[in-house]
């Protein structure tokens, strides 16, 4: 799989977290990455400076400032020579810098994009990020955040197979193709779940059947996944129960601790997990991070 993509060269000016993600993606499918950034550098790098590390291994790291003559000519020069364009700028953002892609194409017919934008059309030029989106769709709790960014990574995973279908496309066709990516619709791909009721309170992964959920143990927490009716059978008869109910399986977890169960589920070969706390921080944040970010003009989605 490392060598899918060799020889085939993409150019980023994607920032933030689905199009470095995406990006680093591909990247270890064999595509050469280049990496081009605003002056200031990417603010992934600024926030949260372990996990950019991380992404941009192995790729060029350069930084032009697309309001420059000088520095669009450098770009120019780059999209000459690249397979695929991976952007996450507002289109209008995008037009105003020649890279529509009506121009795009005509000045490099074999060049494809892969466009990640924040809301499909007609609304593709308003602003949004992970956060909002999960909040238009119901998977907030508040006052708690989300414990992981999942329209950016949803996102993420898409412009992926954007990118390897449009290159497939173009091998057939010979010339670049467009497509766009809404992060919108990726975080409502993956609410679908609560939006037919399956994890909504009361559904069946939702609280209703017991062998689904969690359940306080002596110490903490463990998550009981046994689904299948064989698991269903095995984790009924390994406790000395003739069914599970939430009142019998609570009672039983609470004489042990969470690890203790762990370990015995191993033993068993059933899907129970202890619930761990979120894992220690990777990295710092700075002082100027943790104050929030400075306007980000067009790169914002």
């Amino acid at each position: 799989m490392e060598e899918t993509l060799r020889g085939t060269t993409l150019l980023t000016l994607a920032t933030n977290v689905p199009g470095p993600v995406a990006a680093a993606r591909l990247r270890d499918l064999g595509a050469r990455v280049i990496k081009v950034e605003p002056p200031g550098g990417d603010p992934l790098g600024l926030f949260c400076s372990s996990w950019y590390e991380e992404l941009v291994r192995r790729e060029e790291v350069l930084q032009l400032d697309l309001k420059r003559r000088e520095d669009r000519e450098s770009l120019e020069g780059l999209l000459a020579g690249a397979d695929l364009l991976l952007t996450s700028s507002r289109p209008a953002a995008l037009r105003r810098l020649g890279l529509g892609w009506e121009a795009l194409h005509a000045r490099h017919p074999r060049l494809s994009h892969v466009a990640i934008t924040g809301h499909p059309p007609p609304e593709e030029d308003r602003p949004g990020h992970d956060l909002t989106y999960q909040a238009a769709l119901g998977l907030l709790d508040p006052p708690h955040l989300p414990r992981t960014l999942l329209a950016d990574l949803a996102g993420a995973e898409r412009a992926v197979s954007a990118a390897l279908a449009l290159l497939l496309e173009r091998e057939r066709g010979g010339e670049g193709a467009f497509s766009t990516v809404p992060l919108q619709e990726a975080a409502a791909s993956c609410a679908a779940p609560l939006r037919y009721g399956l994890t909504a309170p009361g559904g069946l992964l939702g609280g209703a059947f017991a062998g689904y959920g969690l359940y306080r143990a002596q110490d903490g927490w463990v998550a009981l996944a046994a689904l299948e009716p064989h698991f269903q059978s095995r984790l009924a008869g390994e406790l000395g129960l003739e069914e599970l109910s939430h009142e019998a399986l609570q009672e039983i977890f609470s004489r042990r601790s969470a690890r203790e169960w762990e370990r015995w589920a191993e033993e068993r070969d059933l899907p129970l997990s202890r619930v761990r706390d979120a894992p220690g921080l990777i990295g710092t944040v700075s002082r100027r991070a943790a104050s929030g970010p400075e306007p980000s003009g067009d790169r914002t989605r």
